[in-house]
Order: C-alpha cells, then structure tokens, then sequence
C-alpha cells in the first residue's frame, strides 16, 4: 500500500471520527433541565425575604439566604396562589385542573375513606378521596391519563421524585409517583407527612415499626444523626448524578416534607434561634424553615460545580399557606401576617405563597412579578418550558395557563382573570376562612362565599390585604356580578356542593342567593 492510498484513508477515518462526534453531540438533548422545589406548609412571611412591599417583623426572624439568592438570580411573584390544603394543590401541579374539577377537595390518605367529619348542618359530598387515578376502574379518583411526569418522560425528560407524594392513597396505584410516569422515587407515599425527620428515629414512629406515616425508603440513613431534609437531598442529588451519563435533561421535583408537622428541631440550626429569645417550637420551626433553606443553596451549588446551572430552571414553590395559631391548637409557630388566617383558610394567608423563578436568559435577574398565578398553572408553562407543545388528544382537561410570557417580560396572562377556589369539606378547626367554601379572585376583587351559611364577604385584596373590610353589603353589584361569574364557573366544572342535612338539598350556588348577605 502506498503512501499517498494510506494518507487518503487516515483524512477518510478522521472525517468519519468527526462526523461520529458531531453525531453523538447532536444526540444530546439540549432542552432545561427543570428542578421544582415544592415545599410543605411555608407561608409568604416565613423567610428572611420579603414578598409584601415592605419587610415585616416576621422576615426578620427567618434566615432564608438561598432563597435570597435565587430571587436575585430571578423572579419574585408577590401574588402566587395555591390552594389551601396540600392534595388539591398537588393534585392541580400533577394535572392542570382546577380542584373544582378534578373533585380531590381535601387531603387524602386512606383508600375508600373520606378521612375528615363532618359539621352539624353539612354532609360532605362524595368527593374523590383516593386521589389521583391512572385507572378509570378506581372509583372517587379524578382518572389522570397525562400527568405531568409522564408527559415529560414520554417526550425524553428522566424524571425523578423526591420526598412527600401524596397524590394517591394508600393501596392505589397513584401512592407511588412511579404510576404517574416518575422514573425514580425517593420516599413518596400515601402520606401527607413524616412520623419523625430524624435519621435517629429511622424517620419512623418511635414502637410504630408500621406506622403509615414511617417514611419509606431511607434505611441508608438510619441510626444516623441526620435530619429527613438533608438526607432527601443527599439522595437527589445522587440520583441527579447517576442520570447525567444518559444526556436525557432531568426533571426533579423536589417536594420536601419539611415544612410540615411534626415540629422538631434541626440541630444544625436550632440553637441560635433560641438564643435570639425565641420559644422553643418557634426556634424548632425557624430551624427546619433554614434546613429547606439549606437544601436549596446544595441544589443550586451542586448545579453550579457540575456545570448545569446555566441550562436548569429552578421553580420555588409552597403547597398551601402557614399554620395559623387557631390550627395548632393556639401555638403560633409560623405566622401570616399582613395576612388572614393560614392554611385550611380561603383567606389570603391560607393560599398565598412564597415563589420564584430563575430561568437562565429568559429571566432578568433580580425582578418582581405582581401579577397573581395559580398551582395549575405550573402544568401548561413547565411543559412549555420543556418545549412540549401539546398534551396527547383526548387527555384531562387543563385549566391553567402558562405563565411563561410573565417570566420573559412579554406581557401579563391577563390582569382581570378569574381564577377560583373550591372546597365544599370540613378541613379542621374554626377559623377565618376555614372549610366549606367557593372563592373567585379577578382583578384586584375576592369575593368569598361560605357554603355552611350561604353569606359572603368581598374584599379589596390591593388595599386590604388583611381582608380586614368585608365590602359585599356596600358594593352589592359588584357581589352579584362575581357570584354569577362563580356560579357559571363551579356549573362548568361540574363542581360538587355539600349537602344540606334537614333538608338532604345540595347547598345553593352563590348566584341562587336571593339576597345577599354579607359575613
């Protein structure tokens, strides 16, 4: 063979090595990785930053620095809305539904049991109380053909779940985040909370070894000193790790157990709230807030040493608003204040929420969005961000929508759309707001009306943010006016109504009211 045949072929092999190169660059799949923080119980004052116009004595007695951070890498929304109990949230993120639709009204966790009472005057209707469905032939399921996770693994995405689920329960397919198309799960279950967030406890009930709130999968981490929050990090980012070889982008959805009940203090954290002068479950609830905290910033520095944070979104979000003192039995660890009442409640401090976005070259760093979203909203625009058009024909219907052109500075969905509320259940303890109610929030109006009495209240959320003024005897025009769009709403939906006892009645819808009657 001569010289000038075996220079042709070394040019003809290093094309073809070139041209392979390219090839398997071009297989990597270029879209965003998406991390959603989700977490469990915060409320809007519970961080060192401030989502109201002003910083309050409450923002002073967290520190949150990672959360900080991102707002200074992102975007703030001020008026981020969830509802106000942790399954219809979660159940809304999975779908797209509005809960008026897909009927998961209240929290879940025993199969074929409503779990909740009832009070005097009121039946709960037949609301789907196992969850989430991916098979019609389980009944008081909203039936979920395209849930987020699956949507996203079907169009090339490793998905990958970590921490509280509660999207189905127990003894359903849907109590494991793998039915709903997650590739991986970490300690999801049908319960709604952790029987203890310490390694030494095994996570798990002290003499309970089969206690349904013993959370599953850690047993890495027992015997050890080591807190439920830093050990389900520990465990993402390895699984996050583990994924990079595949070149698939990843989905994680983070959704700590913190910061939910029970209030147990973090040892990393706790003693310097106590020496600020705080009692000690404040101190215990400061420490978890700053151990979620925590788990963020390792997010974000582990994104930034391996390279990834230039092409991941990070959405921070919370299921439902703070306890309120009246549901924890007057012990005021978490507080809402400028707003109303706390989870359970359709009152601003029930379903307000703490969120931010960063998504790198969209996003101007370091701004503030105003306009109000909704926890279904999150479905349409994360699958917007993952630049999937469109849901297979023939799936559940979705209500959200994307609020995409807000984070890119394009323009507002729309700043007098209605968004609602519904929860015709008994939820827990009185309270302002609390159980058995329909809401509509359009522009900057909320009427609220209270299904155990057929009253109403209206507020003026941007001059009242408290919801301190009840203005639906004053301005009965406007009442009347939302009460029919409300109506019209919870009809489209085929929303369900609680029962009147004495008279075994559905409870009228708001527009049914022949007089209005203020709360």
């Amino acid at each position: 063979m001569n010289f000038k045949h075996i220079t042709k072929l070394f040019a003809l092999s290093l094309i073809a090595s070139s041209q392979l190169v390219q090839a398997k660059a071009s297989n990597k799949d270029t879209r965003p990785n998406i991390v959603l923080f989700m977490v469990d119980d915060m409320g809007w004052q519970d961080t060192s930053l401030p989502f109201w116009d002003k910083e309050t004595y409450l923002n002073t007695q967290f520190h949150t620095p990672n959360m900080e951070k991102l707002a200074s890498e992102g975007m703030m929304f001020t008026q981020a809305y969830a509802c106000a109990i942790c399954s219809p949230t979660r159940v809304s993120l999975m779908t797209g539904m509005n809960a008026a639709r897909h009927r998961v009204t209240n929290w879940t966790l025993y199969k074929d049991k409503m779990n909740q009472g009832s009070p005097k005057g009121l039946k709960i209707p037949d609301w789907n109380y196992n969850g989430m469905g991916v098979d019609k032939s389980v009944s008081h399921t909203v039936y979920t053909p395209q849930p987020l996770p699956k949507v996203l693994k079907d169009n090339g995405y490793f998905t990958i779940h970590c921490g509280k689920a509660h999207f189905g329960a127990l003894n359903t397919a849907t109590e494991d985040p793998k039915s709903l198309g997650f590739d991986v799960n970490i300690a999801g279950h049908a319960a709604g909370g952790p029987a203890s967030y310490l390694g030494s406890d095994n996570f798990a009930k002290r003499n309970s070894p089969n206690s349904i709130w013993n959370i599953p999968g850690m047993e890495e981490f027992h015997g050890k000193d080591i807190f439920l929050t830093e050990a389900l990090t520990q465990k993402a980012l390895q699984v996050v790790t583990d994924s990079v070889p595949s070149k698939k982008p990843f989905f994680l959805y983070m959704a700590h157990y913190a910061v939910h009940s029970p209030i147990m203090g973090d040892s990393r954290f706790v003693q310097k709230y106590i020496d600020k002068g705080m009692n000690p479950i404040e101190a215990k609830y400061a420490s978890m807030v700053e151990g979620m905290d925590k788990s963020l910033g390792d997010i974000m520095g582990y994104l930034k040493k391996h390279k990834l944070d230039k092409n991941t979104i990070i959405l921070f979000m919370s299921d439902n608003g703070g306890l309120s003192a009246v549901a924890r039995g007057g012990l005021p660890h978490t507080h809402n204040y400028p707003l109303s009442s706390g989870k359970g409640s359709v009152r601003e401090g029930g379903i307000r929420e703490p969120m931010i976005v960063k998504w790198p070259k969209k996003i101007k760093p370091d701004t503030r969005c105003n306009d109000y979203v909704i926890i279904e909203d999150f479905y349409p625009t994360i699958l917007e961000m993952a630049q999937i058009k469109s849901v297979p024909q023939n799936s559940q219907v979705i209500d959200g929508k994307s609020f995409s052109p807000l984070l890119k500075g394009e323009s507002a969905i729309n700043q007098d759309r209605a968004i609602y509320w519904h929860c015709p259940n008994f939820w827990g303890p009185s309270g302002p707001g609390i159980s058995f109610y329909s809401a509509i929030r359009e522009g900057d109006w909320k009427l609220i009306y209270y299904q155990t009495d057929q009253t109403f209240e209206l507020f003026n959320i941007k001059n009242d943010i408290g919801e301190h003024y009840n203005l639906a005897s004053q301005d009965k025009a406007r009442t009347k006016a939302m009460a029919k769009k409300l109506s019209n709403y919870l009809r489209e939906t085929k929303a369900q109504q609680p029962i009147i006892a004495k008279t075994n009645q559905p409870v009228p819808y708001p527009d049914e009211i022949e007089i209005i009657n203020e709360r």
